[in-house]
C-alpha cells in the first residue's frame, strides 16, 4: 500500500513538478489549495495537479477565516514587520499549513510536503506549523531535496513528464498573492540601486499617476475590528478589497523594503499593502485617541514581538496565544470612527471620533474654557525631577 502525503499545492512549476517527484517515489500524493484570495486559477491548477500525478485535489475557501482569524488579530496587535512589512505572505502560511495538516490526519496520511526553497521564510513557517500540531507526520520538502538545480531543469522535467506549465513568456518576478497584499522579490529587483518598474506592481497605480483629486474614506471600528466603510456595514472580504481597490488607485501601499530574512540574509522585497496600509493607520488613529498613555507605549513594544512571532512561523505558539489575550484587552473600547484622506501615495487623518475618546478638550485647550489647574504643575516637577537632583555634573 502506498504512502499518503498531502502536498501545500500552489498550482505553480514548483509545486507541480513536485508532485510527480513524489509519485515516482512512491507516494500517493494529494494536492491541498487553499484560496486565501491568490491570483491564480484553481480550475488550471487542479487540471496540472491531476496529470502530474495527484490522486485527489482539495480547494478549500479559507478567505473569510485568514482575514478574521489571522488578518484582522494581527491588525488588533499593530503588528508590522520592521516598520513597513504589512505580513500578507507570512500570515497565510500558517493557515494554509493548518488546512493541510487536517487534510492528512482527515485522510490518514503519513507525510505531509510543501514546495518552498531552503533560502526563504516560508519553509519555516510551513515546517514549525507541520510539527506544531502534528509532530508525528513525516515532513518532505522536494525543492530542497531534488536533483533539479534550476528552473530551466524543472521545465525541462515538466516537459519529460507533460506535465502543463505555462508557455507564456516568463516574468521577471516571483509573486505572492493574497486579500492583504502582494509580495514581489527577484528579478532587477536584486539589485538594491535599481528602481523598480511600474510593470512590478500589480494592485496600485504610481502615485505620479494617481487622480488629482483626493478622496476621503471613514472606517468604522469595533473592538478594534473594521465594520464599515463610509457607513455601510461591510463583510470582511468586501471591505479590504474594496480598500485594496480604493487605495491602489489613489497609489496607497507600496513599500520597497531591505528586509532581514529568519534564515539570516538580507532581501529586497517589493509589497502592495493598500488596504492594511490604509486599516492600520485608522487603527493606530483610533488607538491614540482612546488607550491610556502607558497601555498604548507598552503595546506598541509589544507590537514589534508579535511581528516577529509571525515573520519567523510562530503562529502556533504559546506566547502568541498570550499575547493575542493581552491584544484583545486592550481592543475592548477601540471603537469608533476614523476619516482618512488618500492623495497621491500618502495617507492625512481627516478626523476620529470615539464614545471612549480619552481627548477632553477643556484640558487641552489653551483658550477660552480652559480647566486646566497650571498652579498644580509646581509641586509635580519638583517631584518629577527629585531622584536627578545634583545626579549629573556640567563638564
Amino acid at each position: 500500500m502506498k504512502k499518503k502525503v498531502v502536498l501545500a499545492y500552489s498550482g505553480g512549476l514548483d509545486t507541480s513538478v513536485a508532485i510527480k517527484w513524489l509519485k515516482l517515489r512512491g507516494y500517493d500524493v494529494i494536492a491541498y489549495m487553499a484560496d486565501v484570495g491568490q491570483f491564480s486559477s484553481s480550475k488550471n491548477a487542479k487540471e496540472r495537479a491531476f496529470k502530474a500525478g495527484a490522486s485527489r485535489i482539495i480547494i478549500e475557501d479559507l478567505k473569510k477565516d485568514f482575514l478574521e482569524e489571522y488578518v484582522f488579530q494581527t491588525l488588533k496587535a499593530g503588528a508590522v514587520y520592521e516598520g513597513e512589512y504589512y505580513l500578507a505572505t507570512a500570515l497565510s502560511r500558517p493557515i494554509i499549513a493548518k488546512g493541510v495538516v487536517k487534510a492528512a490526519l482527515k485522510l490518514k496520511a503519513t507525510s505531509v510536503s510543501h514546495g518552498c526553497t531552503g533560502k526563504g521564510n516560508d519553509q519555516v513557517r510551513f515546517e514549525t506549523t507541520f510539527t506544531s500540531l502534528a509532530p508525528q507526520l513525516e515532513i518532505i520538502a522536494p525543492v530542497r531535496e531534488w536533483e533539479l538545480k534550476t528552473r530551466e531543469e524543472e521545465i525541462k522535467y515538466a516537459k519529460k513528464h507533460n506535465i502543463p506549465i505555462e508557455v507564456t513568456k516568463k516574468s521577471p518576478y516571483s509573486l505572492d498573492s493574497n486579500l492583504w497584499g502582494v509580495s514581489i522579490e527577484g528579478g532587477r529587483l536584486e539589485n538594491q540601486n535599481v528602481e523598480p518598474d511600474e510593470d512590478a506592481y500589480q494592485i496600485t497605480k504610481s502615485p505620479a499617476a494617481a487622480p488629482n483629486k483626493p478622496v476621503c474614506l471613514t472606517i468604522s471600528f469595533e473592538k478594534g475590528v473594521p465594520v464599515k466603510l463610509n457607513g455601510a456595514t461591510l463583510s470582511s472580504i468586501k471591505l479590504v478589497a474594496m480598500l485594496n481597490q480604493i487605495g491602489g488607485t489613489h497609489g496607497i501601499g507600496r513599500c520597497d523594503l531591505i528586509e532581514n530574512r529568519l534564515v539570516g540574509i538580507k532581501s529586497r522585497e517589493i509589497y502592495e499593502n493598500p488596504a492594511a496600509t490604509i486599516l492600520h493607520k485608522a487603527h493606530n488613529t483610533l488607538e491614540a485617541l482612546v488607550l491610556d498613555r502607558e497601555t498604548l507605549h507598552f503595546k506598541k513594544m509589544m507590537s514589534l514581538k508579535y511581528a516577529e512571532l509571525v515573520y519567523y512561523g510562530l503562529w502556533f505558539t504559546p506566547l502568541r496565544e498570550a499575547l493575542d489575550k493581552f491584544v484583545d484587552e486592550t481592543q475592548k473600547f477601540i471603537t469608533g470612527d476614523v476619516k482618512v484622506k488618500l492623495f497621491k501615495g500618502n495617507i492625512t487623518v481627516a478626523g476620529r471620533n470615539s464614545k471612549y475618546s480619552g481627548y477632553i478638550k477643556e484640558l487641552a485647550t489653551y483658550g477660552e474654557g480652559d480647566v486646566f489647574d497650571s498652579s498644580l504643575a509646581k509641586g509635580f516637577l519638583r517631584l518629577w525631577a527629585l531622584p536627578y537632583a545634583g545626579k549629573v555634573k556640567i563638564k
